[in-house]
């Protein structure tokens, strides 16, 4: 291993000791505690640090990284305090994720760290989407993206590089290549020779480096930062490495050969570098150990007041108040419900298209850091039109037509929430979001739960049947993701709606999915204020009162119930419009059991997991004294949705509507 000190000093070699020593001597106690049954679970990145501290040390403080579950040394060399690492790792309510997350699986915004989650190539998105922030405001930074060698197998990789290289961003991919996915060989991974070779494949500069040279990776590093800089393109690094331990301790290694061991121990970072120092005179036998006894103290001093925490008290109403970022107020904003008229908000006739397409524009123009993502959106103006014209008003940096990979966007969606923008991402069909599914579950919707950082993102979901348009562009998906806390799921059935829930998603700093009936596009009108304003989300409105039968509905079904009604004026139905399906605004549900004491639960999803059988088991729970007859649903058939017409209307809930009126009617 040849050390190339080329412009360091001796102090510089001696910061780049102290940095490389310090995460293997915590790592090392922490193998003791493990052992005790202090901590739970370690991923143990011995042999591998050079890596980690190099990159962070390359790179300036206020430049996000996104480290996986073996890079302490990017948290060491951020200096962040080790005292509150060691609670993080304990589990401890002061540690970054106040007790909700384990080992590595947290970040600070403080320090530009964003937190992994397990499923790994997710992270390498997040580094596209900051690395946009930097290029939209024309500053000269990079990010910074960690995988292993298995990690490259994943989707997301493939996606994340491919939105880099075609954006022309600022990012640094790093890729660990240790030999093992778990006790998985790199034979069984990939079948190039070397994973470098997948960056031409995308258009983009790489280099293979030696990874256990702390003196390589910081000149390589810093030398592809300042050209991913002035080049505004991204640049890929696969680091040579090995991994002393198990996958985690757990895993153990009795799955690699011996002799592997014994090659890449005479290549260790940390004692490689030592001698390098001891043989150059930079330090001598005694000033090595003199700084291993400095930190063998400062660990147990700092470890002596983590275990001095206090011990964990739950607190329920502080752990449900976390799910969500608080939102603020934004100026020039009014409230509006859709029973207001009034002389200071004039309105026109409009659709529910119109009125997205005006929440979005009158938002492009209110936030200068809100950006439209999305196949086709710019000069197609979309499959549905809807921003048809933007590009001309706003350009094509802030509406940016995508690769065809969801996945990618939507985590270049989050990248950018780190950075202070807001985005709207069009889904081009709420069908497709099983390919982006998750980064939205998994990564928007937990990370405010996790480490307090928002994700300023609104997902526009066209969905629903009644086009003709088959298994795979019609469903009704909405459901998949009123289970997911951190998610807030709006529906709008009208055109007053749809701006104002559109204008209030932009505006809240939590991760929004916007869903919007195809169907209603053109074919519903109705009064839209001029105004600048929001529909609160999260309540519901009474659209029609009645006195016979509540029917609790959203999208399409207001507009069923309400044709009902006006065939069968015999009946007084009383109709409300959940308008958001997460949160749900339980005391309208409530009230609306109260009017009738009868109710039907209307949708177009299957009946099977759809949002009624919810909605029933609440009311059951907690209105079943007001209740005079079985809560019913009213939902499509538990088949996919078919492209025939005829077949399509059978499917369809509105099919069952008067069967199931008839049988509350009668109970």
């Amino acid at each position: 291993m040849d050390f190339n000190r080329e412009q360091f000093s001796n102090e510089e070699l001696i910061y780049l000791y102290r940095n490389l020593l310090l995460p293997r001597m915590i790592e090392e106690k922490m193998l003791v505690l493990l052992r005790q049954g202090k901590i739970s679970k370690w991923f143990s990145g011995i042999g591998q640090e050079a890596i980690a501290v190099g990159a962070t040390l390359a790179m300036a403080n206020d430049e996000w990284i996104m480290p996986l579950h073996r890079n302490l040394g990017v948290f060491t060399s951020r200096q962040m305090p080790l005292n509150k690492l060691f609670r993080q790792w304990q589990g401890n309510k002061d540690g970054y994720s106040k007790g909700r997350e384990r080992s590595f699986h947290f970040g600070s915004k403080r320090y530009h760290i964003c937190g992994m989650i397990s499923h790994l190539g997710p992270q390498l998105a997040i580094a596209d989407g900051v690395a946009l922030a930097y290029a939209l405001r024309k500053e000269a930074k990079a990010s910074v993206a960690f995988s292993g060698d298995g990690g490259t197998s994943e989707g997301d990789f493939h996606e994340a590089l491919n939105v880099a290289a075609v954006w022309n961003l600022p990012v640094i991919f790093i890729i660990e290549n240790n030999g093992y996915g778990l006790s998985t060989p790199v034979n069984e991974q990939y079948k190039c020779e070397q994973l470098v070779d997948k960056a031409k494949g995308y258009g983009m500069e790489g280099i293979r480096i030696d990874g256990n040279n702390i003196l390589t990776v910081v000149n390589t590093i810093k030398g592809v930062r300042d050209y991913c800089i002035n080049n505004q393109k991204p640049y890929f690094i696969e680091c040579m490495t090995f991994r002393m331990r198990g996958h985690e301790e757990a895993s153990g290694t009795k799955y690699v050969p011996k002799e592997l061991f014994e090659e890449w121990g005479h290549k260790d970072p940390v004692k490689k570098y030592e001698q390098f120092l001891i043989n150059e005179q930079v330090i001598t036998e005694m000033g090595i150990a003199d700084i291993r006894n400095e930190f063998k103290q400062y660990i147990e001093t700092e470890l002596a007041d983590a275990f001095n925490a206090n011990e964990m008290v739950v607190d329920t109403a502080e752990e449900i108040a976390d799910v969500f970022a608080p939102k603020k107020q934004i100026e020039g904003v009014i409230e509006l419900d859709n029973n207001q008229e009034s002389s200071a908000t004039p309105s026109r006739e409009a659709r529910l298209i119109d009125a997205i397409s005006e929440g979005l524009h009158m938002s492009m123009e209110k936030h200068e850091n809100l950006v439209l993502m999305g196949q086709d959106i710019a000069e197609y103006g979309g499959a549905f039109k809807i921003t048809e014209g933007f590009v001309e008003k706003f350009g094509k940096e802030r509406v940016r037509n995508t690769p065809l990979c969801e996945s990618a966007i939507v985590g270049t969606c989050l990248g950018m929430s780190l950075e202070g923008f807001k985005t709207v991402m069009e889904m081009q069909f709420a069908d497709f979001v099983t390919v982006g599914f998750n980064q939205i579950v998994n990564n928007l919707a937990k990370i405010h739960y996790r480490w307090g950082q928002n994700a300023d993102v609104v997902v526009r979901m066209p969905t629903g049947g009644g086009v003709g348009a088959g298994p795979f562009h019609s469903q009704s998906n909405e459901a998949w993701f009123t289970h997911v806390p951190g998610l807030k799921v709006v529906y709008p059935s009208n055109p007053h709606d749809a701006k104002g829930l559109m204008i209030a998603a932009i505006n809240d700093p939590n991760p929004v999915l916007f869903f919007e009936h195809k169907a209603l596009y053109r074919s519903i009108s109705g009064k839209l204020p001029q105004a600048y304003y929001e529909v609160a989300i999260g309540k519901a409105i009474t659209v029609k009162e009645g006195d016979d039968i509540s029917i609790i509905t959203y999208g399409a079904g207001v507009h069923w119930a309400l044709d009902y009604q006006e065939a069968h004026p015999e009946i007084s139905l009383h109709i409300i419009d959940l308008r958001t399906l997460a949160p749900l605004d339980y005391t309208a549900i409530k009230e609306a059991v109260e009017q009738t004491g009868k109710v039907l639960i209307l949708h177009e999803d299957n009946l099977m997991g759809g949002i009624g059988g919810e909605i029933s088991a609440w009311i059951s729970e907690h209105c079943f004294e007001l209740l005079d007859a079985p809560v019913l649903r009213c939902a499509s058939l538990d088949t996919p949705i078919p492209f025939n017409i005829e077949l399509e209307k059978n499917y369809m809930a509105k099919s069952r509507l008067d069967q199931q009126v008839q049988q509350l009617l009668n109970y």
